[in-house]
């Protein structure tokens, strides 16, 4: 259900330090009223992709429930979230803006998290 390019975008950021999420999930924050809101909108992917990528993210993290609670209370679900919004902008990259993507993605790529081109980028 999802792409390769997603799967490790995903394999990559759910590995990143305590640190380095909450990092991403401020800046997501952040850029939320710059875009970002309205980029998440239309990454929205159908059901059964959404339901894959949530349990592909929740079960990268879960194993470091502990550890990520024990740097922030509530990393967990803040790291969720921001992989999960990230995660859609890389499965439906085709619908964003590379703007949008940038937006995005940028705070996992920042931190060195792979994520394939945009479709305009490509070429």
């Amino acid at each position: 259900m999802l792409d390769a390019g997603t799967e490790r975008f995903v394999d990559h950021a759910v590995v990143l330090p305590p640190a380095g999420l909450a990092a991403a999930f401020d800046r997501m924050v952040e850029e939320r009223s710059r875009g970002g809101r309205e980029a998440s909108l239309a990454a929205r992917p159908s059901a059964a992709q959404d339901s894959a990528l949530v349990r592909r993210v929740r079960d990268g993290l879960l194993a470091r429930a502990d550890e990520l609670d024990d740097h922030l209370t509530g990393l967990l679900s803040d790291a969720k979230s921001a992989i999960c919004i990230a995660g859609r902008a890389v499965l439906k990259r085709g619908r964003l803006t590379p703007e949008q993507y940038a937006l995005l993605t940028g705070p996992f790529t920042d931190l060195g998290v792979p994520a394939p081109p945009h479709p305009a980028d490509a070429s």
